[in-house]
């Protein structure tokens, strides 16, 4: 498996090679301008000719949460900061960390671009898996050039992501809605995107049509990520457990 992404960064030069261990899953990440190039060197170079699946990121609050706290304890909840969380702040910030006095001090800027495009290959030749992920060069309107030129199937889930999440996949053939309805406002997997939805749709008896309005039915609400955080009631478990075991090893 070492060899595999040796010849990867050998041959895309600048672009990041990952390695997740232990499972060894190898990820490629180009810049969007070299997108369809890179997936067309990956498909033709070094086999890579079955594609699985495609798939849209919105990056909004990666790695934050509002429950950020210093400690645990044996009992109760350790609360977390009423900070902000995805849809409560706006791409550039992250949620408030653990203060004295929550939303006195201004939100930490954080880097990078906010829409991913993530493609899942199989080389049955190598076989080997390969994920090759590239941002999206702008926020406001994220473009990605479209691959059904490599991969036929990636039609569908080209449309899936610009269904969910906005992006745009520039070249392809028939991009429209593939899961909402082709009135739909927004897209639903995107972080900020309200839980209650922009409009409603109901059947007016008076005018005999369905009809789309704006919710009144559901009160706006925004959820909150929890933070699972170990517990010194399992580390003292843990510790009892093993040193019976031990105990055990020592009377045999």
């Amino acid at each position: 498996m070492t060899a595999f992404p040796a010849e990867l960064a050998a041959r895309f030069g600048e672009a990041a090679v990952h390695v997740a261990q232990p499972r060894g899953e190898v990820t490629l990440v180009v810049p969007a301008a070299d997108w369809l190039a890179a997936c067309r060197a990956v498909r033709d170079e070094f086999g890579f000719d079955t594609f699985i699946d495609l798939c849209g990121v919105d990056y909004l609050g990666y790695g934050t949460d509002e429950w950020d706290t210093d400690g645990v304890s044996a009992e109760g909840f350790s609360r977390g900061v009423e900070g902000k969380g995805p849809g409560r702040f706006k791409w550039g910030e992250q949620p408030s960390h653990q203060v004295a006095q929550p939303g006195t001090d201004a939100p930490d800027t954080v880097g990078g671009r906010r829409y991913g495009v993530v493609l899942h290959l199989l080389s049955i030749a190598r076989n080997l898996r390969l994920r090759v992920r590239c941002m999206a060069a702008e926020d406001g309107m994220p473009v990605v050039a479209s691959v059904t030129g490599l991969w036929a199937g990636a039609n569908w889930f080209e449309r899936e992501a610009f269904d969910l999440f906005g992006i745009v996949f520039e070249g392809h053939p028939d991009l429209r809605r593939i899961l909402t309805d082709y009135g739909f406002v927004g897209h639903p997997f995107r972080k900020d995107f309200p839980l209650i939805g922009n409009v409603e749709v109901r059947y007016d008896a008076d005018r005999k049509r369905v009809v789309y309005e704006p919710v009144t039915s559901v009160e706006p609400r925004v959820g909150v990520p929890r933070v699972v955080r170990d517990d010194a009631r399992y580390a003292t478990a843990e510790g009892e457990r093993g040193g019976k075991i031990l105990d055990r090893e020592a009377r045999r």
